[in-house]
């Protein structure tokens, strides 16, 4: 009988993944019943206007345009986890910030860090000030400013109000927090129907392949 060990071999794979796929189903019913990011303290976009949010990328771009005419535009992504707080929002958010004011190509870009520290209450860091002579000012050998933590406290806390003026303070960073996490649940999700649509695929082929050939061919074998 020298097709039934690849037929119990297709068989057994076949189960398997099936057992796969019956986890993977559960988890996509875990994400979509949970009532994480579910928090009524969303906060506000705080006037700023989402310009770049694609399904396939993980960052998201906002903008405004002051009422001073300045143009302040944020870029934002998920980082690494915060192993603080309540674990409402478990990751840390990548910030930056870059503020032009009207009729120069210079502008003033903030690397920043934001993080939920408990309850409702966020926590918002910047790493670095860097002064950019022009959007394209890209080179590595440009000065751009010194270390943010090395600057004087009282300092640190002026430019910090000074994002806060634009409305970059603790409502918009609750939004942008409970956003992007929403945003990543959201493709975590995608990434799971995605797997299992594929498994899926491979264990119809596994279960058509095990199907036992006739009695009569196999006794053939033997003769």
């Amino acid at each position: 009988m020298p097709r039934v060990t690849p037929i119990l071999r297709r068989a057994h794979k076949a189960i398997e993944e099936l057992d796969l796929l019956k986890v993977l189903q559960s988890e996509i019913n875990h994400e979509l019943s949970s009532h994480r990011f579910q928090t009524g303290e969303s906060g506000s976009p705080e006037d700023f206007v989402l310009e770049w949010d694609s399904p396939k990328s993980q960052d998201v771009v906002l903008r405004k345009k002051c009422a001073s005419g300045e143009e302040v535009a944020i870029s934002a992504l998920l980082g690494g986890d915060t192993f603080q707080g309540d674990g409402s929002f478990p990751r840390e958010a990548l910030v930056k910030i870059c503020v032009k004011k009207p009729g120069l190509n210079s502008l003033l870009q903030f690397d920043c860090v934001a993080s939920r520290k408990g309850g409702n209450e966020s926590e918002f860091d910047i790493q670095n000030a860097n002064y950019m002579h022009s959007p394209s000012s890209l080179d590595s050998s440009f000065y751009k400013g010194p270390p943010f933590s090395s600057l004087d406290p009282d300092l640190q806390h002026e430019l910090k109000q000074y994002l806060a003026t634009r409305g970059i303070g603790e409502d918009f960073i609750n939004f942008l927090l409970l956003y992007l996490h929403r945003k990543e649940q959201g493709q975590y999700v995608n990434w799971l129907q995605k797997l299992k649509d594929i498994i899926g695929e491979n264990s119809e082929r596994h279960l058509h392949g095990a199907e036992f050939v006739p009695h009569s061919n196999v006794t053939s074998k033997k003769s």
